[in-house]
């Protein structure tokens, strides 16, 4: 019958920041022997150290045990010092922005889409420390689309597109509040930039960002009549008509096309049937009848597409080194709660396809 061991170990109160064991001088041999069959748990976790029994006793070698424990060892050969520090932690990535979305995943963790400073990923889960700005607790329950937030997280990150990580801190500034509407007007003031929408006034400053929801920056000029967009504002109104409020975060969901063909009914069908090509591996989960899939027209600055071959990878770069347009073909499916619905992707010019877009 195997022994089992868990080691626990004080830092503070044994090592402390740096500690020194030295020697005076003398050699003394001793006789020891290997425990194979004792566990030294560090943590929770198998160690996969051995412990050697002297005169009753366990040892561990200094090196190893202080690797488990997150210090690093230096040996003082002049002074017969072994010195143990403690391991520098990796630097965490910080970040600001909204919550675009949140789902709850299956083992109960909390994913949570960020775009501000960045356009993140973060997995939220027990121990994630979510704080308000008063220092309250507060929990993943919190967290909602529209929740202003600054998030610490890392430090190791997947290289996906967006990049996900695992979120260590979060500090929730305030809930703001969101509308997606169509521009009606965008003006320059003395104060900065003004949108209107439908029944509402929106005031951008310095802080306001504007940007496309792939965390693409986009300038105030470019904003015109017509742009469809999502915007993070408030939470305060006036009670002016229309009311106005300042502006946090614009995403820029969709702007017209100014100088291109309308798609022809014939055209639209020829491109859904190149999608339904590109999607029979899915027909299973597609709600949508291949007929009457949506298809637009838009710029290929705008699309969120993610190439899976280089040839694909490469027309995409040219089509938008050009300010190109691509042709997309959406499909409602039965996971569109989970991963958003289902978009195909074409070079307008040529009518190949280019990938499908991110689902979120």
């Amino acid at each position: 019958m195997k022994k089992k061991l868990t080691v626990i170990l004080s830092l503070v109160g044994i090592l402390g920041t740096t500690a020194a064991v030295g020697a005076e001088g003398f050699v003394e041999k001793v006789t020891g022997y290997l425990q194979k069959d004792v566990k030294i748990v560090v943590n929770g976790q198998d160690s996969k150290l051995t412990p050697v029994y002297i005169d009753g006793k366990a040892y561990l070698p200094v090196r190893d045990a202080a690797t488990q424990l997150g210090y690093t060892v230096n040996y003082d050969e002049a002074n017969k010092e072994i010195e143990l520090d403690e391991a520098e932690e990796a630097a965490l990535m910080p970040a600001t922005g909204v919550i675009v979305s949140v789902q709850t995943k299956e083992d109960g963790n909390t994913r949570i889409e960020l775009l501000g400073s960045t356009w993140v990923i973060l997995t939220v889960d027990k121990s994630t420390t979510i704080k308000s700005l008063d220092g309250k607790t507060l929990t993943a329950a919190d967290l909602k689309a529209g929740t202003q937030i600054d998030a610490e997280f890392g430090p190791a990150m997947a290289m996906s597109y967006p990049g996900q990580a695992h979120a260590v801190n979060i500090n929730v500034h305030a809930d703001r509040l969101v509308k997606e509407d169509t521009i009606k007007e965008v003006k320059h003031t003395d104060d900065g930039w003004q949108v209107q929408l439908d029944n509402l006034v929106l005031n951008g400053g310095k802080e306001t960002r504007v940007m496309t929801s792939q965390g693409e920056s986009v300038k105030w000029e470019d904003l015109k009549a017509g742009t469809k967009v999502k915007a993070y504002y408030g939470p305060i109104e006036t009670r002016s008509l229309p009311p106005q409020s300042p502006l946090f975060l614009l995403v820029v969901q969709q702007s017209p096309i100014i100088g291109t063909p309308k798609m022809s009914p014939e055209a639209a069908q020829e491109y859904r049937n190149l999608a339904w090509a590109q999607v029979k591996e899915q027909t299973s989960h597609i709600t949508t009848k291949q007929d009457e899939a949506a298809v637009q027209i838009i710029s290929s600055n705008e699309v969120g597409v993610l190439p899976s071959t280089d040839e694909q990878k490469k027309l995409l770069t040219d089509v938008q080194a050009a300010h190109g347009n691509v042709v997309t073909v959406t499909y409602k499916t039965d996971q569109d709660e989970l991963l958003g619905p289902l978009t195909a992707v074409f070079d307008f010019n040529t009518k190949a396809f280019i990938g499908f877009n991110i689902r979120k």
